[in-house]
């Protein structure tokens, strides 16, 4: 199925039929296909590891209108997958960074900027814009925000995802087939499922992922081959295996089904179970709520005094090596349950991790289970390093 575009001016000039050669000998997409691209506009949701590859093959190939949607910084740790980003560009908008680079890649696309974070007011206005729609994000509250919208405004979503060595690719086009949350109809539970910077992402792996989405977004403009409309390309990094599952619509789904019940866009950090507790430099305080947190300097405060308390490190053994602190328990955050005995409800109790965002969810947890007294280290290693102790590794 064709994106329809506009191809009013859309004509190639010299310049770019040389740029575009190869495209132009390929009978499948031909100079046809080439003005379909460049009428084409597609919208980018994140400009971080599946956005950077986007970002980059879709200049290539020459669509003509490229929207980026990102609100978010380059970090340091962001290069070892964010391709489009410059060591240069740490500290700066990710928007603007990929922006920059694609026009040095082709200066014949226009590049749009939307430099804030996507949410239910601005969503239908953004997306309506554009042709295509290619999922970046990294977290369920857009994911969901964005199927939603695009269900509604009847756009095409190209959908990736990574976590550690797994990547899935699919189109998601209720018109036509399922859509997101045909696949997933209710979001996992909080905390339930690990975030990149929790459970890490090999760095190749979504430039791959990406790729395979960049790849979908010039078929669906050009109207050239079988789409992954109904089916879920999944690929294992470590065995070098993809396979593929079917999806199918589903009647009842809530947002695309026979009788729909959700035909406006909704609060998705409600829905996704995610609390805000205000901006926390260097990560979420986590879920436990303000009045069990504890900063770094308070916490080096008590260390310094020599106050008797539990320093629980929940974080996975690979991160010791990295950067610790001197807990006085090490008790990984899915061994908690098993091991709350090992803890004294009458001793306070101070988990921290790398953010504090596994640790918010570990005190959360520890309150239930009778520990008044736990605390939560916000920030946790990163703002320790910060505050307290700058030659510590952050990772």
């Amino acid at each position: 199925m064709a994106v329809a575009t506009d191809l009013t001016a859309s004509d190639l000039s010299k310049d770019e039929r040389r740029r575009y050669a190869r495209h132009l000998t390929l009978p499948e997409v031909g100079l046809d296909g080439q003005r379909k691209l460049k009428a084409a506009s597609v919208l980018i949701v994140g400009a971080g590891g599946l956005g950077a590859p986007l970002g980059l093959y879709l200049a290539a190939a020459g669509v003509g209108t490229i929207g980026i949607v990102d609100f978010d910084t380059v970090e340091e740790s962001n290069l070892q997958r964010q391709v489009i980003h410059s060591t240069r560009g740490v500290g700066g908008s990710k928007a603007r960074s990929a922006a920059q680079r694609i026009g040095e890649l082709n200066p014949f696309v226009r590049t749009v900027l939307h430099e804030e974070r996507l949410t239910s007011a601005n969503a239908m206005e953004i997306l309506r814009r554009y042709d295509v729609v290619v999922d970046g994000t990294d977290n369920f509250p857009t994911r969901y925000l964005t199927n939603d919208a695009c269900v509604l405004l009847g756009k095409p979503n190209v959908h990736g995802s990574v976590y550690r060595f797994e990547g899935q690719a699919t189109v998601f086009d209720a018109r036509v087939g399922p859509c997101y949350r045909c696949l997933f109809p209710e979001p996992p539970p909080p905390g339930a499922v690990p975030s990149c910077e929790e459970g890490g992402v090999l760095g190749v792996l979504p430039g791959l992922i990406g790729m395979v989405q960049a790849t979908e977004t010039i078929k669906l403009v050009t109207g050239i081959g079988e789409t992954l409309v109904g089916r879920l390309l999944v690929f294992d990094a470590l065995e070098m295996r993809f396979r593929e599952l079917k999806l199918r619509k589903d009647p009842s789904c809530p947002v695309c089904g026979e009788r729909p019940t959700v035909t406006e866009l909704i609060d998705y950090e409600a829905f996704c179970g995610v609390t805000q507790r205000g901006a926390q430099r260097n990560g979420d305080a986590g879920a436990a709520g303000p009045n069990t947190d504890l900063t770094p300097s308070d916490l080096a405060a008590k260390l310094d005094r020599g106050e008797r308390f539990e320093l629980v490190d929940v974080r996975e053994d690979y991160e010791l090596d990295i950067a610790k602190l001197p807990y006085t328990k090490w008790i990984p955050m899915a061994e908690l349950p098993g091991r709350v005995g090992e803890l004294d409800p009458g001793v306070e109790t101070v988990v921290y991790c790398r953010s504090g965002s596994r640790s918010g969810r570990a005190v959360d947890f520890l309150r239930h289970q009778g520990f008044a007294n736990a605390r939560n280290l916000i920030g946790g290693i990163l703002r320790w390093a910060d505050d307290v102790d700058p030659s510590m590794d952050k990772y």
